[in-house]
């Protein structure tokens, strides 16, 4: 029961990835903060935004220590980023995060994070931004995925994760499926593991092309987790070749503090880019709240049925 924390907090920045990654400073850009969690030890993480009828939709997981099970959350802002709505929009009995939120083939698609299930479930909208349902399970002939990155590239559908056992034990591998559509079927690549580093093995944001080249955000997990991003270059993305190479860690700026111990998801949403950054809390009550759950999880096995 570790007593210090990751506590992350959420924000929009007022610029495009592509110039986010050719400055060094980023004390200049505007930003602002999503609102604050109302509870000590709790969090918003891994933002994904979309623009539908002139308002920015952010979708991202809300976390509670106490339960240890993340939610999809909704936060809408208007033109001039006023929040104007903000509820849960997705619940299920295993934990949620990373909810990519992307608009293709005449719907818009969810794909959370949720290797707890033991599979990763592509979910449609029925009713855009707050009704989605199960659409269909990505197969990967057993394979779990995790922080599964969806990305459109020369008419194919690519999926670009890290193993679940990678995951586990340290991130640094990265592993390619394509596909011809959404639902499959879906093909791992013969090239996996694509990529093997703990500092650029682990997606972390939203596919962006530039200057023709396909950038994925990664996380950089060398020292810590979520210890920072960097830009992972595709240089070739084929059927039967991968090239990557990963470009240096982006700043976090001072002005974020006290969240400057890490950064692990960057999000491209039109001139803006959300992000979250991190600061780790040491507190006993961090303790008792873990305390409190192990009895609990222990009241519910010797309980008789």
């Amino acid at each position: 029961m570790a007593l210090r924390k990751d506590i992350w907090r959420t924000g929009i920045l007022g610029a495009p990835v592509s110039r986010l990654l050719v400055e060094n400073d980023w004390s200049d850009i505007p930003f602002r903060w999503l609102p604050a969690m109302p509870r000590a030890f709790q969090f918003r993480a891994d933002p994904f935004g979309v623009w539908h009828e002139g308002q920015l939709h952010v979708f991202l997981e809300v976390y509670d220590y106490r339960n240890r099970i993340g939610e999809i959350e909704l936060c809408v802002f208007d033109p001039d980023y006023r929040l104007v709505r903000k509820e849960i929009v997705l619940r299920e009995a295993w934990h949620l995060s990373y909810p990519q939120v992307l608009e293709a083939e005449g719907a818009f698609w969810m794909l959370p994070e949720a290797h707890r299930s033991g599979t990763q479930t592509l979910y449609r909208a029925t009713q855009f931004p707050d009704r989605w349902e199960p659409a269909c399970e990505i197969d990967l002939g057993g394979e779990i995925a995790v922080d599964a990155t969806l990305c459109r590239r020369d008419d194919l559908w690519w999926l670009i994760y890290t193993p679940m056992g990678a995951a586990k034990k340290a991130p640094s591998c990265l592993h390619v499926a394509f596909a011809g559509s959404l639902c499959g079927p879906w093909h791992r690549h013969p090239q996996n593991p694509v990529r093997i580093d703990p500092a650029s093995a682990r997606p972390g944001g939203t596919p962006v092309v530039i200057d023709g080249v396909l950038m994925l955000p990664v996380q950089d997990c060398s020292r810590t987790y979520g210890g920072g991003i960097r830009p992972l270059w595709f240089d070739s993305l084929t059927p039967t070749r991968v090239e990557t190479r990963a470009g240096e860690v982006l700043p976090i700026p001072q002005r974020f503090a006290p969240y400057l111990e890490g950064m692990h998801t960057l999000s491209a949403a039109g001139d803006v880019t959300l992000f979250d950054v991190k600061e780790t809390a040491l507190s006993a009550h961090g303790l008792l709240i873990e305390g409190r759950r192990e009895l609990g999880k222990l009241r519910r096995r010797l309980a008789p049925s």
